[in-house]
């Protein structure tokens, strides 16, 4: 590798002694490789720049593959068009340079377009080898790392993000068509509500306080309901201060949406349209492969919380936390000391009985309320909320509710779990908020979903790692 780099360091100069900047400036280009490829016409005069990607030498000519954001194309460089001095400077190229050309198509006899070179000048002289092969362990670490040599070299990570940037598109298009308006909510915070989370905290200087990376947008959503906003949805980044796995990343992409006047039964049409909306728009069709299962996104499923938890551990919603954990390692489940709280315990049950064996998305509805103080509560069970949770492919897309508007009941449930209350929120909600539907959907994961990646760290450019050794 370092007999390489020299052996580039050593070609730079060479380039410069030649008086040729080796980092250029601006270059024409008249069309990208694609649409040199779509519309080609034998004969026809093209401006193209990318990087090269591959050479072979025949003779008295080379071949190059060039590549840009938008595809690939074959180069033929020969002494008789290019003249001496350029196609001695071939020899001062690498893989991985970044160039210009100028030539005329043509088809090869294996019918293969290609650009006959008249002209190619550096862009940019690459200083280090390209990978040839990915593989293992240590070099899945050094693609999420390096991520720009990632997509230099691997074509179908740049699909994923591109796919990516269409859900998030059409994601865009379904709500602007709904009525929806786009907005934009405080990243730091006073306070860090609207969900459970540790956050991030950081220190303003000017204002001499402390504040806090969101980890939800939720409670200014929610204001703006209040202002009169009845529609309103954020694709926002938010953050929370807690583990990375293969389905948690400290930063993450989450779409929030709220609606006036609308509830949980209102979110949940929402959320099938949207996702389906995505699948035909994006893939043209209405079924995924994820993880060798097909996922049917024209049937959705609704299961009772409350009734699995009934049904599989014999635990009622009023049951006390010592009737829980009897029950719970009555059938197995290891309980540590501080796992004692209502609250973890329902976490850890909602794990076991995750669904994670269907083939279609799965609505879980009937939450106890402990699990969700923003929601409201079932007019006929106070101790179920009306919200549901989206599964599919066994992971949790989708959370969504009828969103608790009564300042008082906020105020006693905010009381109840003995953070720190966000006064100005219930300020607001004394203004008087109508009832409504919120969701959210976590970009990351349904990207994850519709892409057949098995690790949220292939979704995300630049995912968050341990130091670098």
């Amino acid at each position: 590798m370092a007999d390489i780099e020299k052996e580039k360091q050593a070609k730079l100069k060479e380039i410069e002694a030649l008086g040729i900047y080796p980092f250029g400036g601006r270059y024409k280009v008249d069309c990208s490789i694609k649409e040199s490829i779509d519309k080609f016409k034998e004969g026809k005069s093209v401006s193209l720049a990318g990087r090269l990607m591959a050479a072979r030498e025949h003779g008295k000519t080379v071949f190059y593959d060039l590549r840009d954001s938008t595809g690939k194309i074959q180069l033929y460089a020969g002494r008789d068009a290019l003249g001496e001095e350029k196609f001695s400077f071939l020899k001062k190229l690498d893989i991985g340079d970044l160039v210009g050309v100028k030539g005329e198509l043509f088809k090869t006899r294996t019918d293969e377009i290609t650009l006959k070179l008249i002209d190619i000048v550096i862009l940019a002289k690459s200083l280090r080898p390209l990978p040839e092969k990915w593989h293992g362990l240590k070099d899945v670490e050094t693609r999420y790392r390096q991520r720009y040599v990632d997509l230099i070299v691997n074509e179908d990570v740049k699909k994923i993000f591109k796919i990516r940037s269409k859900v998030i598109s059409k994601i865009r298009q379904s709500l602007d068509g709904k009525g929806f308006l786009e907005v934009e909510t405080p990243m730091m915070q006073p306070i860090a509500g609207g969900a459970a989370g540790k956050p991030f905290k950081t220190r303003h200087e000017a204002l001499h306080r402390d504040l806090y990376l969101r980890i939800a947008p939720e409670l200014y959503l929610k204001k703006l309901l209040v202002g009169g906003f009845e529609k309103v949805y954020e694709i926002n980044r938010s953050f929370r201060n807690e583990g990375i796995s293969s389905r948690h990343n400290p930063e993450f992409t989450m779409l929030e949406a709220y609606e006036a006047y609308s509830d949980c039964e209102g979110m949940m049409r929402l959320t099938e349209e949207i996702i389906r909306n995505v699948a035909r728009d994006v893939f043209g069709k209405e079924e995924i492969e994820y993880q060798g299962k097909t996922i049917d996104l024209t049937k959705w499923e609704k299961i009772s919380f409350a009734e699995l938890m009934k049904e599989t551990f014999q635990i009622a919603p009023k049951d006390p936390e010592k009737t829980w954990i009897k029950k719970l390692e009555a059938k197995g489940v290891r309980l540590e000391k501080k796992q004692v709280s209502r609250t973890q315990l329902i976490n850890i049950v909602g794990e076991l009985i995750e669904p994670k064996a269907h083939n279609h998305p799965v609505f879980v509805v009937d939450m106890f309320k402990e699990l969700c103080p923003l929601a409201k509560t079932k007019k006929d069970n106070p101790d179920i909320t009306d919200r549901f949770e989206l599964y599919m492919g066994g992971i949790e897309i989708a959370n969504a509710y009828s969103e608790l508007n009564d300042p008082i009941e906020q105020r006693r449930r905010f009381e109840a779990e003995g953070g720190e209350i966000d006064e100005d929120f219930l300020r607001a909600l004394e203004y008087g908020m109508p009832p409504a539907g919120g969701l959210g959907i976590g970009i990351d994961r349904l990207v994850m979903i519709l892409t057949n990646s098995v690790n949220i760290r292939e979704v995300i450019f630049f995912p968050q790692l341990k130091e670098e050794k």
